[in-house]
């Protein structure tokens, strides 16, 4: 780039500064009095009490002391004509001199012409202010955002109510400086560089314009090689194009680097402001911003020639345009520090003028009319009667789907003629009273809040409707049509005191805006209207459209979609994964253990780290098989990867893709408890880390994009690998095996686990371009456990203590979350106050919660009542939110206490005292109990750190089982951690977090499990003489059994208990499928309970649950429930062994249950219990050290799997809790290359196992006693001396004060 051209963006950028600097200063004191020296004839009013106008600058005393209207004025106001634009900074005002009128509340209105006025607004709403107390006092309002305009109205809204409306009055600010061009939409300004190319790195260019037409270009540059920027009105919206990568893509082929503003086409002035430094860029229109990052290859703007203002001119061809011109009022333009009007004024060779460009703004008189009520708004105007055809035409804005536009009745008996907006649709209906009718349907999407134009045009029978140019007839079979004009036009509505034939309305009156209003070719005053001379109207604003997008800015969060009436606004969150009335809260949980502790299993989840933040959901993987719970995220290239041909002068690199952004990531790490990474590196002759004091060939880079000179195994700042920390490296010399360079393979993998250096985002390897150098590296998925934030908990022991916390800051969308124990009665769990806004949660009774807050518009008070006490010691969860839409308070699962946010509390609230968490500033109503996972707006809050330092408050709450003790499921215990809790489910026949995980297994016919009953004697050590005492023959009076099995084998034998002196019970299915009870205990003969007649060997899931208190014994089946009664002879006696599947000792077995025997048990098992015994789990999961045998071939699966299968030919069902699989990595290359011969491989292999399929299933069963579980045919004891703390760990007898001999009927 040329010296010239940068030293002369410089001077621009300098030159541009000192202008935005001295506008500054000359703003800093503009506060003269602007109203007190005008002549009387500047003020004007709706009406006066005296029938003249009074006298109101601030302090007059004279005469009637101010201005008061008359009695019967119902829209009263007082206006000042400043006699030009200037910018006004304050108002003040005062009551009329010497009585007892005042206003009390007002609203102020400005404009440049009379007309079109504009209502001043804070935080995008219509500001009330606050008047006097007082006829004389003065009250003085300085104003947040300086308005130029040279009307100015007061408008009263409230007054003393023991008087009437006085209003003495002045406005403070100042002149400034005015430069203005107005184009007619067929002219424009060139700017003409003094050089081919302006080159920038910088620009600035700023402006204010005001236009009545939706679209036109403002300005546009570009350059021969491609370079563009334009700033383009398109409907009512400001396009910014800005392309900097050289491309020969025209404007109107690209998308808009940006797009702010709205509505923009209202006449008013907006200001725009653009500043680019290289590719960033700050694009702003009035208070709305847009930061944005240029597409490009270069940071600077190269523009040939000149730059244009107000359209595109097309070379050599004077008074054409390549697009709509814009056709508006342009003010003081500055183009990086040069005032471009000014230099047009001056008719500087600079500027080259294209059409008619003059420097005034003329203003059009046009006056708006907003129709404010869907119910009761309208306005009558009057035609000329009896006339043979009809014209209306007019000008529409709204965001409304439905309303009434006209309604007239014609004469002549030709009926009522409607003009409707349905559904975003125009449609002209004409009903004759005979019954006839016929419409014409146009146009859609109307309620976008555009102006459109509407023109109706009848003659005898032919009926023309015109919208935005584009006209529609009625369809030629309208030969019976006579149409004749009406004398009353109802525009927007209807009188409610009117029947149908006057004025008709099938549908809600209309709210929007009007202009432009002709009958009969005659354009209507609506100024006439509004004092009273004209028509008639209801519900109106006359000489203002007051339509607001309520979708600017969008306060539909995450992504959703807003859309809007002309009253409200609605967010629409599909797809986004947040819900709520903006999207303010996210569907997804905030880590695995969450989804776990809401009882979901492993698989993959979005989780949501920040909640309710702007932070966007990350697909993981979560497994919960475990007691830890790992979330897994995997990366783009997790494969062996071969590495060769690199030096440092080429290294070699690869960036991992998480599938998310880095804050994303870190806020999952940060998160966790735990996390790490697991690398390898295969080398051969490939160094990795060289020498401690030297530079590295191979390093990794982490999250803060730095390199980290360590590997896996390793700790930070130690330049080794973990064999070097361990001394066990393979060349004693070196700290890494690679490192001792030889030409075998080595290996170094260990995992990364310094979680400010995670994740893994690039690897660098430099040392394999020597003869015979090679390598392959590997980098694993993050793993973490642990959620730092969900247990995290502090405990109030006084009510004196309190938690503080910085100010909580109260956006348009605020949120509280958290989980709270106690036994008091009341407190106050969260607090923040400001100088009058104030935000509290607090327990008002034992079963009440309340939330109250002000955010400037009074306070809201929401109030949830729980059915039972909240006082219970027992965790609930809060969540209180405030947003645009709606106030809202959650307590546990029980019904939200809800209410709609008025339209005057859009602001953001200014709470300067500290948050106070358990307490209040004043120390009174504190909080007694526990509270945990705290968190504000999605930001989450570490309790237990700042408990540290506090006295009054501990870290920590124990007691979550007595809240979460109902998760563990089938028998499992709850056990306390310091952080939440675990189940233990040794005493269950299930495994798995919360002990749902079903342990099943399929039988063949000779498959036998045999579970033995000992005396504790033999295998606890030091059992004293009174502890054995206690284990006797006497029998429980209490026992349980329960199983599930599939099968589709009758007769079979499902369970066998075998008792002392050949006494037996049995559960088998006869012949016939039906289940039976056979048992023999004590003398005598055998016995049987014929539990149901159906057919069980069905292939389907069956569930049996029995149980015996005393002589009485219930069964379930399924969901058939049985009880029986043993007779008084039972002897109950105490159970030897219990056998599951095939019984091997049949000496003196009962012939039928022999019969069932016989045939062994083929089908699957699951959930077996007896007692606080798991015989099946035994089997599977302790058979080395518990007492059970395993004979025949035992396969762990589910019995899901069997139904509707063949139980005969089953399969062994393989599971991982590791989704992503692992490699075996002994030959590292083995799965680094992709070639060719893998896919011919594949198909051959393919082909191989499909062969090889037929010959396995005929095969399967001939082999299964080789491949299955391997059978110790001998009977396991116990050892004596085994270790009573490692029994109690395991699934059989875990307590000391259970007696180990068991019983049953």
């Amino acid at each position: 780039m040329d010296f010239v051209p940068r030293l002369s963006s410089v001077l621009i950028l300098v030159l541009s500064g000192l202008w935005h600097l001295g506008l500054t200063a000359t703003n800093y004191n503009c506060d003269d009095p602007l109203a007190s020296f005008l002549s009387l004839r500047a003020f004007i009013s709706s009406s006066d009490l005296t029938g003249r106008f009074s006298p109101a600058q601030l302090n007059w005393r004279m005469g009637t002391g101010g201005w008061s209207p008359a009695d019967s004025d119902a829209q009263p106001w007082l206006q000042i004509d400043l006699g030009n634009r200037v910018e006004i900074t304050a108002v003040a005002t005062q009551g009329r001199y010497g009585s007892s009128d005042w206003v009390t509340s007002y609203h102020l209105m400005f404009s440049d012409s009379g007309h079109n006025w504009q209502h001043y607004k804070q935080e995008d709403s219509i500001w009330t202010f606050v008047g006097n107390m007082n006829a004389d006092s003065v009250v003085h309002h300085k104003l947040l955002h300086p308005m130029r305009a040279r009307f100015v109205r007061f408008v009263p809204l409230e007054w003393n109510p023991d008087g009437k409306i006085g209003m003495r009055v002045e406005v403070y600010g100042c002149s400034y400086r005015l430069d203005v061009a107005d184009f007619d939409g067929q002219s424009s300004l060139l700017y003409r560089f003094n050089q081919k190319t302006m080159s920038t790195i910088k620009d600035v260019i700023s402006l204010k314009f005001k236009s009545m037409q939706r679209d036109g270009v403002l300005f546009h540059g570009e350059g021969q090689r491609g370079d563009h920027i334009t700033l383009e009105l398109h409907k009512g919206r400001l396009a910014l194009y800005l392309n900097l990568d050289g491309s020969k893509a025209r404007v109107s082929s690209n998308e808009p680097s940006a797009i702010l503003g709205s509505l923009l086409d209202d006449q008013y002035w907006h200001s725009v402001l653009l500043e680019r430094v290289g590719k960033q860029a700050n694009f702003t229109v009035d208070r709305n911003k847009k930061y944005f990052r240029i597409k490009g290859e270069t940071d600077s703007l190269d523009i040939d020639y000149e730059l244009s203002f107000g359209g595109i001119p097309v070379p050599s061809k004077p008074g054409t345009f390549l697009k709509k011109n814009f056709h508006g009022c342009i003010e003081n333009l500055y183009y990086n520090g040069v005032n471009i009007i000014d230099l047009a004024k001056r008719r500087k060779h600079q500027i080259y003028s294209v059409g008619n460009v003059t420097f005034s703004c003329s203003e059009r008189q046009i006056v708006p009319i907003t129709f404010v009520n869907s119910k009761s708004s309208y306005l009558l105007l009057s035609g000329t009667p009896r006339i043979d055809g009809l014209s209306v035409s007019f000008q529409f804005r709204t965001w409304n789907e439905d309303g009434l536009l006209l309604s007239t009745e014609l004469s002549e008996g030709s009926g009522t003629l409607l003009l409707i907006l349905e559904s975003g649709t125009l449609r002209l209906l004409i009903k004759k009273l005979a019954g006839h009718g016929t419409e014409i349907i146009t146009g859609s999407g109307l309620n976008d809040g555009l102006w459109h134009s509407v023109s109706i045009n009848a003659r005898r029978n032919r009926v023309t409707l015109t919208l935005d140019n584009d006209a529609a007839s009625l369809p030629p079979d309208t030969s019976w049509l006579q149409i004749y004009s009406g004398n009353s036009y109802y525009f927007g509505g209807c009188p409610s005191n009117l029947n149908d034939s006057q004025c008709l309305n099938p549908i809600k009156a209309f709210q929007g805006c009007m202009r432009l209003i002709f009958i009969d070719n005659q354009p209507k005053d609506l100024i006439s209207v509004q004092q009273g001379s004209l028509g008639s109207f209801s519900d109106l604003h006359i000489d203002l459209c007051s339509i607001k997008d309520r979708c600017l800015p969008n306060y539909c969060e995450h992504g959703g979609h807003c859309a809007q009436t002309w009253t409200t606004f609605y967010c629409n969150c599909n797809d986004t994964g947040y819900t709520g009335a903006t999207c303010h809260d996210s569907t997804y949980e905030q880590s695995c253990e969450v989804y776990r502790h809401r009882g979901n299993p492993s698989g993959f989840f979005y989780v949501d780290s920040d909640g309710s933040g702007p932070l966007q959901p990350l697909q993981v993987y979560c497994n919960s098989t475990e007691d830890k719970i790992w979330m897994t995220i995997q990366h783009n290239n997790t494969e062996l990867t071969q590495v060769q041909g690199f030096n440092m002068e080429k290294p070699y690199s690869m960036t991992l893709n998480y599938g998310g952004s880095m804050d994303q990531l870190v806020a999952l790490i940060d998160g966790s408890e735990y996390c790490e990474q697991e690398v390898t590196y295969h080398c051969k002759r490939s160094r990795l880390l060289n020498r401690p004091d030297g530079a590295p060939l191979t390093w990794l880079i982490g999250r803060s994009n730095e390199r980290d000179p360590y590997w896996g195994g390793s700790v930070p700042g130690v330049q080794q690998c973990g064999c070097g920390l361990e001394e066990s490296c393979l060349d004693s010399r070196h700290f890494c095996n690679c490192d001792a360079d030889t030409d075998e393979w080595a290996i170094h993998t260990g995992f990364l686990s310094f979680k400010d250096h995670l994740p893994v985002t690039q690897i660098i390897i430099t040392d394999t371009n020597r003869s015979n150098s090679e390598a392959a590296w590997r980098i694993g998925p993050l793993r973490c456990y642990g959620d730092r934030h969900f247990w995290n908990a502090v405990s109030f022991s006084t009510e004196a203590s309190y938690l503080h916390f910085p100010a909580f800051r109260v956006e348009f969308s605020t949120d509280i979350s958290f989980f709270f124990k106690t036994t008091a009665l009341s407190g106050v769990l969260i607090e923040n106050l400001g100088i009058k806004e104030f935000l509290r949660l607090e327990i008002t009774s034992p079963s009440e919660i309340t939330f109250a807050i002000d955010v400037g518009n009074g306070p809201t008070e929401l109030l949830v009542q729980s059915p039972s006490p909240l006082n219970d010691n027992q965790w609930h969860y809060i969540l209180a939110e405030r947003n645009l839409k709606e106030t809202l308070l959650q307590v546990d699962n029980l019904p939200r206490s809800m209410r709609e946010t008025s339209e005057g509390g859009h602001f953001q609230v200014g709470l300067n005292s500290q948050l106070f968490v358990g307490g209040t500033l004043s120390r009174q109503k504190g909080f007694l109990g526990c509270i945990r996972s705290l968190q504000l707006n999605g930001q989450k809050i570490d309790l237990e750190e700042r408990a540290k330092v506090t006295s009054g408050v501990k870290p920590g709450c124990p007691g979550h089982c007595s809240s979460y003790g109902s998760n563990c499921n089938n028998g499992g215990k709850c056990v306390e951690k310091d952080s939440g809790y675990s189940c233990d489910c040794t005493n269950s026949p299930y495994e798995g977090p919360f002990c749902q995980k079903e342990i099943s297994a399929l039988f063949d016919s000779a498959t036998s499990i045999t579970y033995m009953f000992q005396e504790l004697h033999l295998v606890t050590k030091n059992t004293n003489t009174s502890s054995s005492a206690i284990y006797t023959d006497t029998a429980p009076s209490k026992e349980t059994i329960m199983l599930r099995f599939v099968t589709a084998q009758a007769p079979t034998l499902l369970l066998y208990l075998n008792f002392s002196s050949q006494s037996f019970f049995s559960i088998l299915l006869s012949r016939n499928g039906s289940l039976q009870i056979h048992y023999r205990l004590g003398k005598g003969e055998s016995h049987m309970f014929i539990i149901s007649v159906e057919n069980l060997a069905n292939r389907r899931v069956h569930q049996v649950k029995m149980r015996r208190d005393g002589s009485e014994l219930s069964i379930q089946m399924d969901q058939q429930r049985f009880t029986y009664k043993f007779s008084p002879e039972v002897e109950f006696q105490t159970v030897r062994s219990l056998i599951l599947g095939k019984v091997t000792e049949t000496l003196g077995m009962d012939p039928q249950v022999a019969i069932a025997n016989s045939l062994g048990f083929i089908g699957c098992l699951s959930s077996v219990q007896y007692n606080h015994i798991a015989p099946l789990k035994a089997a599977l999961r302790h058979d080395s050290i518990a007492p059970v045998t395993v004979q025949g071939t035992l396969r762990e699966s589910s019995c899901g799997f069997m139904v509707d299968s063949d139980v005969k030919a089953v399969t062994t069902v393989y599971s991982s809790s590791d989704p992503f699989g692992k490699r075996d990595e002994r030959d590292p290359l083995t799965n680094a290359v992709q070639s060719d011969s893998a896919v011919i491989g594949g198909v051959i292999a393919l082909v191989t196992f499909i062969t090889f399929c037929v010959i396995g299933i005929m095969t399967h069963f001939l082999y299964q006693h080789k491949q299955s579980h391997h059978i110790s045919h001998t009977k396991k004891e116990y050892p004596e001396n085994l270790e009573t703390s490692f029994r109690n760990n395991i699934d059989l007898e875990n307590t000391t004060s259970k007696c180990k001999r068991e019983y049953f009927i």
